[in-house]
This record gives structure tokens, C-alpha cells and sequence, in this order.
């Protein structure tokens, strides 16, 4: 893989999925630089669509919902910092959860690149999405261990030759919601936003579930558009628009009820 920072590698399948003693990096697949804008600016123009409607609206909240919403903020905040003792603990958990049979060498380790990270330093990728971003990939690997161990290994679906990387495409979730929620704004200003705040307001996991059921939402439209890396923004945008499409529906009283939740049950 390619160590530059900030660049967007693709990976080269290997037959079905990430087979256990084959290592993921430059000597076992082939890699390749793509789009230089990977992590942020790869996104923007996914990220900063607002609707004409909405740009001169907020929406008002409740106590609750306010102290949800500062708490969750507060989450966003927290840059990934390779020094703290919990966060080198939460990325050996990450690790130990991801390939349960195979010993961790270190935090600095061309082991990661197995998982779909840039280079051999995971905390260089967090920049793109913080602290948050690791623990929504270990909400994912804590609550739904098949989901994720299919989307890791590539298991489901006839994939395309050159595959998105796993872990740095959890990072661009991360920010792709953070985005389309409007969450550090002081209130929101879409109704997207505010309808997932009443979700937040009931369940303090809301976004780190909304954060499952997006990557496997933006793994089933990769699938059905037989995508290839240079195609992975298109997928990105498909599956906002379907996040939002879902999140709007009348009678979705609970993240559970959204149709793409059933995806994680599969």
C-alpha cells in the first residue's frame, strides 16, 4: 500500500475475501494510488449539500434532545491521540475483534494494512474523523460481529477487482454522517438532522447504530452497482441520499425500523 499520507489506495481483492495468514499489503496484493482527495476532501461533495429550504432554518429542541446533542458533539471533538492509554487500548481492541486468531505486533505495524488502512500507523488515517470514528468501528464490531466480519473479509456478493479499503472507508462514514446531520451546528438546520436527534434523544447509541447501518447500506449499493474504487464518492452519495430517503419515512418511530436496518441482520 501506499504510505503517503492522505492519499486513497484501492486494494486488490484476494480470491474471496481476506483468507486468515494471508497478509493484506504490497507483497500479497497489488496497490495503487488513486484520487489524492480520499479522506475530507474526497467527500465534500457529498457532504456539503444542503437543500435552498433549509439553509435559513433551524429547528427548535428540547432540554433533552440539547443535552444529547452537546453530549455527542462532545464525542466529535476528541482528536484520536496515539498517547492516551484508552485510545491504544480501544485500537488493540479494534484489532483483537477484527482478526480474533492472529497476535497484534504492535500499534505501529504492517498488520493494519490487513484491515484496509493506509500505511502501517492507523492513528495517521483517524485524523480524517477522530476518536469517533474508532469507536463506531468498535460499536460495529461489538453489536454485529457477522456484518462486520463480512464487510472486513469482502465475503458477501461477486466483488469487483479493486476494492474499497475497509477501515478507511469507516472513517469516511464517520464524517459522510457527521455531515449530513449537521451535528456541529448549535441546532440543526435540516430535517434530516432534526428527525435523527429524536432518535438520539431515545437512545444514546443511535449514532453509532445509524453508523452500521450506513456501511452496510453503502456495501449493498457497491455491490449493486458492481463498483470499483474510482467510483467509491458515487457510492457514497447514493447512500446518503438513501439515508435520508429512509430517515424521512412516516412511520419510522426508531432507527430499527429503517428498511436498511435489516441489512445487518443478513
Amino acid at each position: 500500500m501506499d504510505d503517503r499520507e492522505g492519499s486513497f489506495v484501492a486494494v486488490r481483492r484476494i480470491s474471496q475475501g481476506l483468507e486468515r495468514g494471508s497478509v493484506y499489503n504490497s507483497s500479497s496484493a497489488e496497490a495503487v494510488p488513486g484520487s489524492a482527495a480520499w479522506l475530507g476532501r474526497g467527500l465534500s461533495c457529498v457532504c456539503a449539500q444542503r437543500r435552498d429550504s433549509d439553509a435559513n432554518s433551524t429547528f427548535d429542541l428540547t432540554p433533552a434532545q440539547e443535552e444529547c446533542l452537546q453530549s455527542l458533539q462532545n464525542r466529535i471533538d476528541v482528536a484520536y491521540d496515539s498517547t492516551i492509554p484508552l485510545h491504544q487500548e480501544a485500537l488493540r481492541e479494534l484489532w483483537k475483534l477484527s482478526f480474533p486468531e492472529e497476535e497484534l505486533h504492535g500499534l505501529i505495524s504492517e498488520q493494519w494494512k490487513e484491515m484496509g488502512w493506509q500505511g502501517k500507523d492507523p492513528s495517521t488515517d483517524f485524523r480524517g474523523g477522530g476518536f469517533i470514528s474508532l469507536e463506531n468501528l468498535l460499536y460495529f464490531a461489538r453489536n454485529f460481529q457477522k456484518s462486520f466480519q463480512d464487510l472486513l473479509r469482502k465475503q458477501v456478493g461477486d466483488r469487483s477487482v479493486w476494492e474499497y479499503p475497509f477501515a478507511v472507508a469507516g472513517i469516511n462514514l464517520t464524517f459522510m454522517l457527521i455531515q449530513m446531520l449537521d451535528l456541529e451546528a448549535v441546532k440543526p438546520r435540516t430535517i434530516v438532522g432534526a428527525t435523527f436527534l429524536k432518535f438520539l434523544s431515545e437512545n444514546e447509541s443511535a449514532f453509532d447504530l445509524l453508523y452500521c447501518i450506513a456501511f452496510k447500506l453503502m456495501d449493498q449499493q457497491w455491490l449493486s452497482m458492481r463498483a470499483s474504487y474510482m467510483e467509491f464518492n458515487t457510492v457514497m452519495k447514493s447512500t446518503r441520499r438513501q439515508l435520508e430517503r429512509e430517515l424521512m419515512l412516516e412511520d419510522i418511530m426508531h432507527l430499527e425500523d429503517l428498511p436498511s436496518y435489516a441489512l445487518l441482520n443478513q
